[in-house]
Parts: structure tokens; sequence; C-alpha cells
């Protein structure tokens, strides 16, 4: 069975009716995103963080996977799949997906900010003295600007090891994610899906490089026919 990787970015997650803070002069619902997405930010104001990501969970629970989720899904009927997405949503889980690397985090959990660690589901709000069970304060699991990318050990030789790795939704330009193109084998086939691509360096150095200029619904469905045969 062939290994197909798929990275993910906001685009995806756009049609669902989650906003991107790419698409808004570096805002993110009208905060600048280094307030609400930094451990500085954290350190001046928790409460603000905490009240940020506490609107993004409650979003969260009212928007659905749209098509592009559900059809990444189905390829796993005759490949091997693995999701490696910049998102912070359970929207590949809740599209049927089953193999998923969340390189920024998860939104609908929380860790201990002196245990980083252990994390624990979080389908509510966080707020000042929730505590973790060893005593500390809980915040978002999310990694923050600034922060290390533990996931990324996964997805390297995930990326590596595809036959073909197909592109979502992203700007490109958010690093270690965007560089994890330029680890795919020569031999293996690119698809770029995106209603603006950008061509990063890794991808102008692709040699089987396919770029779908179209939403994530639209691309994803109509590459997933051809794929599925």
């Amino acid at each position: 069975m062939k290994k197909i990787a798929v990275l993910t970015g906001a685009g995806i997650s756009q049609e669902s009716g989650i906003k991107t803070f790419r698409d808004a002069d570096g805002l993110w619902e009208g905060h600048d995103v280094m307030e609400v997405a930094s451990p500085q930010g954290w350190a001046r104001n928790p409460s603000l963080v905490l009240d940020f990501y506490n609107q993004r969970r409650r979003l969260l629970h009212e928007v659905q996977p749209n098509l592009a989720h559900i059809t990444l899904a189905e390829l796993e009927s005759q490949y091997a799949v693995t999701i490696i997405t910049q998102n912070i949503d359970d929207l590949h889980e809740r599209g049927g997906s089953t193999n998923i690397i969340h390189l920024h985090g998860e939104l609908l959990k929380s860790r201990g900010v002196k245990y980083p660690y252990e994390v624990y589901d979080q389908p509510g709000d966080i707020n000042l003295g929730d505590m973790c069970p060893k005593g500390s304060q809980l915040r978002p699991h999310i990694v923050w600007f600034g922060e290390a990318v533990p996931m990324l050990e996964q997805a390297v030789p995930v990326v590596a090891g595809a036959d073909i790795v197909i592109i979502i939704g992203t700007s490109m330009q958010v690093y270690p994610a965007a560089g994890l193109v330029g680890l795919a084998q020569n031999h293996a086939d690119i698809y770029y899906i995106d209603p603006r691509p950008a061509i990063n360096h890794e991808l102008s150095l692709v040699r089987n490089l396919e770029v779908i200029e179209a939403k994530a619904t639209a691309g994803v469905r109509d590459l997933a026919d051809r794929l599925l045969g």
C-alpha cells in the first residue's frame, strides 16, 4: 500500500468557518498574534490568552468538518495516510481520518504550565486558578511562537517515507512546518492545493510538483477522484 503524507494549514479549516490570522494583516480575531500566541503574551496577560482560546474552543464546537476533511479520510481505503496538520482544531478527526499529527497542539487539550508533557482533555473553558493534577496552572496545549515543536520528530519520517505528499491550504511561510516538504523522496509526487499558492524555497526544488489552484474542498475532491481511480 502506497503511503501518503498530507500537510494541512489554516486554509482547509477556513471553509468550515474557522478564521485564519494570516488573511487579516497579522491580526487574529482582532488581536496581535503575539498577544495571544506567545509565551510573552501569556506572561503579560494570562486572562486575555485564556479568554481568547476559550472563545476559539466554543466556536469549534459549533462548526463541522467540510468536504476536504471528509475526502481525505476516503483516501485511507486505498492508501496509508498520515495527516500532518498545523491546525489546532479536531476537524480531521471528525472528518474520519485516523492517523493525525498535530504539529502546533490541540485546542481541545490542556497542560500544566510547569508540566508540559502531561496533556489532558479540555472540552470546555480554562480559567485562572484551574490547576492540573500536579497543582500547576492549566494553559492551552498549543505551540506558541518561540516554543519548540515536539511533534516535528514524528512528522519527519512520515514525509521522508511518503510516495505522495499533498499540501493543502498553507502559506508555506511558517517554519519548521514549511520545510517538511524538502524531506520528500525524489520520486515522490507532490501536490499543492491552495487558491493562492506560494512557492517557497523547498517547493521550488521539487521535481514532481503539481499545483492545484483551488480551495481545499474543490481541490481535494478533484485529486482524490484521480488517486482513487
